[in-house]
């Protein structure tokens, strides 16, 4: 009992430390971008915005991530640092607000997106809206290269904005989520699509279904695919111009060391020039 205490004394600290080296890291992380603030139907929404100074007189594309079920913007751009990977871009963060969701939230505590069209009254496609446009007065922001990715819950926000405005963005990467059958995707985008093969919460047979559905839309054939030139990751070439690159990490569903940002920024800048 003497002994398990002792080490109980000792872990114990190592825990506290390891939760203040993350907040800590993710205050530096988060001290690079600016908080915003839009009211949207009399509701007050937040974002983590950063621009790189060359934003107000040189055309600069523009990247939305959204965060998964519970999470935060600030997390979010700690977990997945897009602006210190492509600091040319101007990078959008997005705060949810409590929001339902049948796996894991059913009363809808803990801070979400909606997941289809008409679901809380609209109120994230709203949202985006209203930022995008905000966005554009302050910035001078390439309409040709707009992005949008996000993982789980922030996934399949991802995929909702690819079904209500796919003429918006130049590419899309949902991660670690489903394609709904109740959100329809009409239009081939070049896609990026991140899973797990242990996930636990979004189960692999489910994500295996939705990149066949996306190998269909984008009219990529019945290939298996080829080398993308990052190990476990899978190209598949488009007739339609849209290419799909699916890369697969074995752990679950917690975001993987770095949340394979350099990935999605890789995906995003060769998306970049397409037609």
């Amino acid at each position: 009992m003497r002994k398990m205490r002792m080490r109980l004394g000792s872990v114990i600290p190592l825990c506290r430390l390891a939760a203040m080296s993350l907040c800590l890291a993710a205050a530096c992380v988060a001290a690079d971008l600016t908080p915003r603030e839009w009211t949207v139907n009399g509701v007050k929404r937040e974002a983590l915005v950063y621009a790189p100074n060359t934003a107000k007189t040189t055309a600069a594309p523009i990247v939305f991530m959204w965060h998964g079920h519970g999470g935060t913007m600030r997390h979010s751009a700690w977990a997945f640092p897009i602006h210190a990977k492509w600091k040319e871009a101007i990078v959008v963060h997005p705060q949810g607000l409590p929001t339902p969701s049948p796996l894991v939230d059913p009363e809808g505590k803990r801070p979400g997106w909606q997941q289809k069209r008409g679901e809380q009254d609209d109120r994230d496609l709203r949202f985006f809206d209203t930022m995008l446009a905000s966005l554009k007065t302050e910035y001078k922001v390439d309409d040709k290269n707009i992005f949008c990715t996000g993982y789980s819950n922030g996934g399949m926000m991802t995929f909702l904005l690819w079904s209500e405005r796919p003429g918006t963005f130049r590419a899309f990467a949902p991660c670690a989520c489903v394609a709904l059958p109740g959100v329809p995707l009409t239009v081939p985008k070049p896609a990026f699509f991140l899973m797990g093969e242990k996930d636990e919460l979004v189960k692999p047979e489910w994500m295996r279904m939705s990149v066949s559905r996306l190998k269909t839309l984008n009219r990529c054939g019945e290939g298996e695919g080829k080398p993308w030139g990052t190990p476990r990751a899978t190209l598949f070439p488009s007739s339609a111009n849209a290419p799909l690159v699916v890369l697969t990490h074995p752990g679950g569903h917690t975001i993987p060391p770095g949340g394979k940002t350099e990935e999605i920024v890789r995906f995003f800048k060769e998306s970049i020039g397409r037609p």
